[in-house]
């Protein structure tokens, strides 16, 4: 599960341009500043998570513990696939727990035996957490990375 902040190819092109140039300082600063501009919204989705209502506390073990953890910032200045990402990845998730940030977030059915009870199943209560709390944050996220690009490209113009 992620969301991209991207500008209509521009972050494409700006970074094509800084291949071209192959100037590795504003290279590596435009990637710096690419990631200051989205890096407010790893702690927010954080916060997101551990507020999920549970009727157990918080535990840095359990569930919540782990999409936390999970949460992460992604910069990608090559290829079709230029962008900022932030993303709750299931890979960084245990091993039995891979799908979880998706059913959690309601984007998949969550159905598990109560207990290991493989004679009582229940289907889980969605809890969103990721795109409500991006879709606040993000607006600003964006201006930012837009702010990035323009002061990218005014340098390399």
């Amino acid at each position: 599960m992620s969301i991209r902040l991207q500008d209509s190819g521009d972050l494409r092109r700006v970074s094509r341009e800084l291949r071209q140039m192959d100037n590795k300082e504003i290279t590596k600063r435009f990637r710096r500043e690419l990631r200051a501009a989205a890096r407010p919204l790893v702690p927010k989705v954080q916060a997101a998570i551990r507020e999920i209502p549970s009727s157990r506390g918080y535990s840095a073990d359990g569930l919540r513990g782990n999409l936390a953890r999970a949460t992460r910032l992604e910069v990608k200045t090559t290829g079709k696939q230029a962008g900022v990402a932030i993303r709750v990845d299931g890979r960084k998730m245990p091993a039995h727990m891979k799908s979880l940030p998706a059913m959690v977030e309601g984007k998949k059915r969550w159905r598990h035996p109560v207990f290991g009870n493989r004679e009582n199943w229940v289907t889980q209560k969605r809890e969103p957490y990721f795109y409500k709390t991006v879709r606040v944050a993000g607006p600003a996220s964006r201006r930012a990375v837009n702010r990035v690009l323009d002061g990218i490209t005014n340098d390399i113009s």
